[in-house]
């Protein structure tokens, strides 16, 4: 699978501001997806003392979650380390392996940030705009906003709410284990955010989109 929409990546930390604030305005958090058939999960790290950027992406079959296609890539690391700007840093990468998989995801579940962002345009949003894909920002920590608590039920959420805006849900995905914080990418709205991403969710914290792609990556 290929970007719709495409942009250089060689740009300094302000343009890339700049490019973030523009093509926030494409972001749609709103149901636009298909039958959901397939959800994909990305992992990113880094090889060679930040040189190389590694890219995993792995498919699974919805809603049993059975492994389908999965791609690896890696490529020279050409953006610095900028909180707020990972999306610069790991998407060439990510955009890389999507390319070299057989069967494209109906939905992409990203380790990172939806519109609980800043500049509400994290890498979820970022690559579902690229895209043109409904994607999920599933997070491991918070980067913005302020929360409640949520109960200690599989399932319970409490809003993330920056600015006096919802930005996010606080996700509880299994009892006795810190939440997860889900935010909309692009073509979801929040509700659905939280309803997928417990569904790719089974016995651990972290949906198995994430897992998966994790453990190429790993492998």
């Amino acid at each position: 699978m290929r970007p719709v929409l495409e942009h250089p990546w060689g740009l300094a930390p302000a343009e890339a501001i700049a490019l973030q604030q523009q093509l926030r305005q494409r972001v749609e958090c709103v149901d636009r997806l298909p039958k959901v058939r397939h959800v994909a999960g990305v992992d990113v790290g880094f090889e060679q003392g930040g040189a190389v950027t590694r890219a995993a992406v792995a498919v699974l079959a919805f809603p049993g979650l059975d492994p389908v296609d999965a791609a690896l890539a890696r490529r020279p690391t050409q953006f610095p380390y900028v909180p707020g700007l990972l999306s610069f840093r790991e998407l060439p990468a990510v955009l890389d392996a999507l390319a070299g998989l057989e069967t494209p995801p109906d939905v992409i579940l990203c380790d990172g940030q939806g519109i609980a962002h800043p500049r509400r345009f994290g890498i979820a949003c970022h690559l579902g705009v690229l895209l043109d894909l409904p994607t999920v920002g599933v997070g491991k920590t918070r980067l913005v906003g302020r929360h409640a608590e949520p109960p200690d039920v599989r399932g319970a959420w409490v809003p993330l709410v920056d600015g006096g805006e919802t930005v996010g849900a606080v996700l509880r995905t299994r009892a006795g284990v810190k939440p997860v914080y889900v935010s909309p990418g692009h073509r979801v709205c929040l509700e659905t955010a939280v309803r997928l991403t417990l569904a790719c969710v089974t016995r651990y914290r972290l949906p198995e989109t994430t897992r998966r792609a994790h453990r190429l990556a790993s492998s």
